[in-house]
């Protein structure tokens, strides 16, 4: 066994000599070839530059920042692109839906317009002629003196209402060219060309004209609210159609007061619309007196503010602020009440409660046989005998100062028996409403005898 064992590997080694010897000539190795690595001897090596990529030497700081300004660069311009195509796509919408919305509602709202318009034109007109009318017809206080101002109040109505004229017939052609281009308008929506551009800038034009046609009613409108807080000026508040005008200060100008019933009051309310001109410290609205005390009632103002007396000075009422002095002349609506059983004394500006003091001339009875004038105050001391002059009591002028004499305009002088309650007195005082209607059981306007003096007198 051993031996056949080595017979065989002695067989295997002669094998593979024989293939060594047969292949010996086809591996042969070239070593002629120089190597651009192989460093001579006697050669000193030089730097080759290196064409391969991972062979490149490493970038500078100014490169990687110059490498960075570009990459940044780059993303803004791409950001800035992507913005720009939102913001077309978004406007192109807008525009659309703009473009529908125009087309679709153009005419309705041109329709309101025109309605609009129209009645505001016909009302303006309405009240324009109304207040001609009433001019022409001498319903606005004035009285000769005042035939100037009339008449040039009347040329500017009348200029006021030909320039209404024309704005509404300015509104009619709008609204007309308006309704006549709605066709254009919604052919707009659908833009071809040139053809869409047109239609747009036609769009544009109408939404100007519309604009422009606003602002010239917004202005009409101020003037008119002008023109009318001008009229309230010069009309009589509360729907009475007369006054008694105070042209200056004077002792001898003022209005005798004679009512039906006697003055023996244990409770009152005097109420009355004024117009001063002026206040001095001491200005004297309403008072009633006899010889024995002239100063039983009185409503005064004093420069900013308004007093109310029972009985004498003593018992003063006093509401500041009731008077603007900075303003041109207004109408202002004053009440004062008193009620002995409470002795509670109240003042009533604008139709509110402005003062209030109790325990004033509590249990007093006002004396009848006195004298009631508007203007001015009786502080003299005068005979007991009446005058057959019908002022009431002789040597009246003489108890008479100038400097607390009324100018201004005065009406709606009533007097009651009684405290009025708050309502009440409210609605006297106001402008628009028709407390004229409502007339004092005391002293009634319009129906009790009251007398001017001096230069006093009654207008419309």
């Amino acid at each position: 066994m051993l031996h056949w064992r080595l017979s065989l590997a002695v067989g295997v080694w002669s094998m593979c000599v024989c293939l060594t010897m047969t292949y010996e000539d086809d591996f042969e190795v070239n070593y002629a070839d120089t190597y651009y690595n192989e460093i001579m001897e006697e050669e000193t090596p030089e730097p080759t530059p290196s064409t391969a990529p991972c062979n490149s030497p490493d970038l500078t700081k100014w490169d990687k920042i110059f490498s960075m300004l570009e990459n940044s660069q780059m993303r803004e311009n791409m950001l800035l692109q992507y913005a720009d195509d939102i913001v077309k796509v978004e406007m192109g919408s807008l525009r659309g839906e703009i473009l529908r919305f125009v087309a679709q509602y153009g005419g309705s709202c041109g329709a309101a317009v025109e309605t609009a318009g129209r009645r505001m034109a016909l009302q303006m007109e309405g009240r324009l002629r109304e207040s001609l009318e009433r001019l022409k017809f001498g319903e606005y206080a004035g009285g000769g003196g005042n035939s100037i101002g009339n008449s040039n109040m009347e040329t500017m109505l009348q200029q006021l209402l030909s320039a209404s004229r024309n704005q509404a017939t300015r509104l009619g052609k709008l609204e007309t060219t308006c309704f006549s281009n709605t066709g254009g308008v919604k052919a707009a929506l659908h833009p071809q060309g040139a053809r869409a551009g047109h239609r747009e800038q036609e769009v544009t034009s109408h939404e100007l004209a519309l604009e422009g046609a606003l602002t010239v009613l917004q202005q009409t409108r101020l003037e008119l609210e002008e023109v009318l807080r001008s009229l309230r000026h010069r009309h009589l508040p509360a729907g009475n159609e007369m006054a008694i005008l105070f042209p200056m200060r004077s002792h001898r100008i003022y209005t005798s007061v004679i009512p039906d019933v006697p003055l023996s009051l244990s409770s009152f309310t005097v109420c009355l619309w004024v117009k001063p001109v002026t206040a001095s410290n001491k200005t004297v609205l309403f008072s009633y007196g006899n010889r024995r005390n002239p100063y039983e009632i009185q409503l005064l103002l004093s420069h900013t503010s308004a007093l109310f007396t029972i009985g004498g000075e003593a018992h003063l009422v006093e509401a500041r602020g009731v008077v603007n002095p900075n303003s041109p002349p207004e109408w202002l609506h004053l009440c004062g009440s008193w009620s002995s059983e409470q002795g509670l004394a109240t003042l009533w500006a604008a139709g509110k409660k402005v003062a209030s003091t109790p325990g004033v001339a509590e249990g007093h009875i006002l004396p009848e046989g006195g004298s009631l004038q508007l203007g001015q105050e009786r502080n003299g001391c005068c005979p007991l005998t009446p005058s057959s002059s019908g002022n009431g009591m002789s040597g009246f002028e003489v108890g008479f100062d100038t400097k607390l004499a009324f100018a201004g305009t005065m009406t709606g002088v009533n007097m009651w028996d009684r405290v009025l309650p708050e309502d009440k007195i409210s609605q006297l005082a106001l402008k628009e409403g028709q407390g004229s209607e409502q007339r004092g059981n005391i002293v009634a306007w319009g129906v009790t005898e009251m007398v001017p003096h001096g230069g006093a007198q009654f207008v419309n």
